[in-house]
């Protein structure tokens, strides 16, 4: 698990090579470990094209490589500025898989012809290498890293389809003058890119990026208005505007002979190939899976650990984890439930988590939050995270630094809901009388914060004439462009007119966006304390058998689903009552394993009393930030507009907790990166 940055560019203009350090070291968290740069000459701007480079090391680190110049001497900075380089490489190692100086990145090949800057795990690398060793290949490491290049040079891009693991990563291939980067198939690794100046520039975080001389850019309005109907952003976009997403299941290629940018998808989500299995035989397969993804990613040669909540999937990945390495340290954030209201209560799930600790003997560690703390962390939790995405992500931030302090690796049960059904009443809600019905419903339902209506009132009316004069494709704000995205990802999908085609659906939808957007969080808030987060649930193996579980063993009583029309406790409460949960057949699967108050237990997710602390001790908190007349948000967001909010929800007459948290995220984000309505230069930021 690393950090990777870099820049290329297209046309043979020479790039700003001093900045490679700047890049690097903006993510240090990432990889305390090692760093390593690559700067190269492809020579386009030569008469015979001859290329050629030179790999740094870092005075922090000169014991890893010490046969390398430094980048931060006066040798090697003069070296930097002295030569028309046109392509840089850099790395932050987190080291995890042989701890060896040898699985130093940037990484080539034994001629120094293809180079790799790679993060992420690739959990089947030994088959894999013992794959290219019968066509002959040497190792000089025990890493993942060396077999993932390898690969690449036995079978081109087409590597990818062999992967089963978490990945970003760049190679330079100087045989062909073409640069490759490559995104996991579920996206739980980000990578980040910008056009700027005839150069292209990429990254694992976006401040790496904006390190670079020259990089001012706005903020994205129309990512922006994705934001407050979603509390997520579906497309590429992110709120800094040209600043894209490689989406999950792509690649990119870069080729310098042409100054051609190409991507494509090589993976895709597809629930519409169900098996006819037996429910039996499912559960059978189920069950070897997982414990299958789960051995697989216990890979490691530093400590592993696990999340450990009072649900299911973290249960099932602490169970089987412990199965295989013995006595592990598990981890988990509780709330301080004093101020809490009734509904509230059992966001704690400290005791069903103690009572699993004691069953599977894990050596158990635990937090308490209270109404403070998310005051306390937001500053840096925004700063690490940078692309806003989904819901209250300030107790992740504490039970990742938990784990930090104990493990380098830590498993998560993130995944197991978006793949066998664990919303049911998020599909009541959607069902409809026809597929246009259902899309309608469904958009309905997804815009968690503020209505199209409302738009207008919540932004600043300078950035309500902006939007009006943006156009997305055909689409122009406010409801058609988030309308737009959001059939963009659906029609990617079959139609269905029925509610099992119309559950399907929703699973892919979900884990087109939701999933992506809580990998993003996962990503950003564990790196934040250099651990590496792993999620076993979305091995490729379980995933591809996952999708073609027919959705009528996911969830109970589905071909039944009537239409719901609120998210609220107790038509959720009775909607359950009424058609059964969801996950039925992942229940079955685990009820051998796990105590059944566990596997019968109703779906809760990871969230604090916020509703009650925004009315109670984190009220004059929330005002004091949103409405200070001096506000950062206040060139985006009408101020008028979130005091009545705030008065709505203090008065007990709305639960506005969502919006409230990502307004209060805007702000700070705000403060962090923006100066006058365009972004700042990270360095000052930081």
């Amino acid at each position: 698990m690393c950090g990777i940055v870099g820049a290329v560019s297209i046309f043979g203009s020479p790039l700003r090579a001093d900045s490679l350090k700047d890049m690097v070291d903006a993510i240090a968290h990432r990889g305390p470990d090692d760093a390593g740069y690559l700067a190269w000459q492809t020579g386009r701007e030569h008469a015979r094209g001859i290329s050629h480079g030179q790999a740094f090391c870092d005075e922090q680190f000169r014991h890893v490589s010490p046969l390398l110049p430094c980048i931060d001497s006066a040798a090697g900075r003069q070296r930097l500025r002295h030569e028309r380089w046109d392509l840089l490489l850099g790395h932050r190692r987190l080291a995890v898989i042989d701890l060896s100086p040898d699985a130093h990145q940037p990484m080539s090949d034994v001629g120094g012809r293809v180079w790799l800057a790679y993060n992420g795990e690739i959990y089947n690398f030994r088959e894999i290498c013992q794959e290219l060793k019968s066509l002959g290949y040497e190792f000089a490491s025990r890493s993942d890293t060396e077999v993932l290049l390898y690969a690449y040079l036995e079978w081109g891009e087409e590597c990818v389809d062999r992967l089963n693991g978490m990945f970003a990563f760049a190679i330079w291939d100087s045989r062909r003058n073409r640069l490759f980067l490559a995104r996991d198939r579920y996206g739980i690794k980000p990578l980040y890119y910008l056009e700027h100046d005839g150069a292209l520039l990429f990254a694992s975080e976006i401040k790496s990026i904006l390190q670079y001389p020259g990089v001012v850019v706005d903020v994205d309005l129309l990512a922006l208005n994705e934001y407050f109907s979603f509390q997520n952003t579906f497309s590429g976009r992110t709120l800094f505007e040209g600043v894209r997403l490689l989406p999950p299941g792509h690649v990119m290629t870069v080729d310098l002979h042409g100054g051609v940018t190409r991507q494509r998808p090589y993976w895709d989500f597809d629930f519409s190939r169900e098996c006819s299995d037996s429910p039996k035989q499912v559960q059978q397969r189920l069950a070897e899976l997982i414990r299958q993804a789960v051995r697989r990613q216990c890979v490691s040669d530093v400590p592993v650990g696990c999340y450990l909540s009072g649900g299911m999937d973290s249960g099932t990945v602490t169970a089987l984890t412990a199965e295989k390495l013995g006595r592990i340290c598990t981890f988990t954030a509780g709330f301080d439930l004093s101020e809490a209201a009734q509904h509230e209560l059992a966001f704690d799930e400290r005791e069903p988590a103690e009572r699993m600790a004691n069953l599977f003997q894990t050596e158990h560690y635990e937090c308490v939050l209270h109404s403070g703390d998310m005051e306390a962390c937001m500053n840096q939790l925004v700063w690490h995270l940078e692309d806003l995405r989904v819901g209250q992500c300030y107790p992740n931030w504490y039970v990742a630094r938990l784990a930090g302090r104990f493990v380098k690796v830590v498993l998560a049960g993130t995944g197991g809901d978006e793949l066998f059904g664990g919303y049911p009443w998020r599909y009541a809600a959607a069902v409809g009388s026809d597929y246009d019905d259902f899309v309608r419903n469904y958009y309905r339902y997804w815009k968690r914060l503020v209505s199209n209506r409302d738009k207008p009132r919540l932004f600043h009316p300078d950035v309500v004439a902006r939007l009006i004069s943006l156009r997305d494709g055909d689409a122009v704000p406010f409801r058609d462009h988030t309308l737009s995205v959001f059939r963009r990802i659906l029609g990617e999908n079959p139609r269905g007119d029925d509610p099992v085609d119309q559950v399907r659906n929703s699973l892919y939808f979900e884990c087109k966006t939701f999933l992506h957007g809580l990998l993003l969080v996962e990503d950003k808030l564990s790196m934040a304390h250099s651990l590496e987060s792993r999620v076993p649930f979305l091995d490729n193996d379980l995933v591809d058998f996952a999708c073609r579980v027919p959705v009528t063993l996911k969830v109970a009583g589905v071909d039944r689903l009537k239409r719901l029309d609120e998210n609220l406790p107790r038509k959720r409460r009775l909607y359950e009552q009424n058609n059964g949960g969801g996950k039925a057949i992942l229940r079955r699967t685990m009820q051998r394993m796990l105590p059944r108050e566990i596997t019968g237990a109703r779906k809760q997710g990871f969230s604090a009393p916020d509703e009650s602390w925004f009315r109670g001790r984190a009220e004059r908190y929330v005002r004091d930030v949103l409405l200070d007349p001096g506000a950062n948000t206040g060139q985006l967001i009408n101020r008028e507009y979130v005091r009545r909010k705030l008065d709505d929800h203090c008065s007990g007459r709305v639960n506005h907790r969502l919006l409230i948290w990502s307004l209060l995220s805007l702000e700070y984000w705000c403060e962090r990166f923006l100066t006058g309505g365009r972004i700042r230069h990270a360095r000052r930021a930081a």
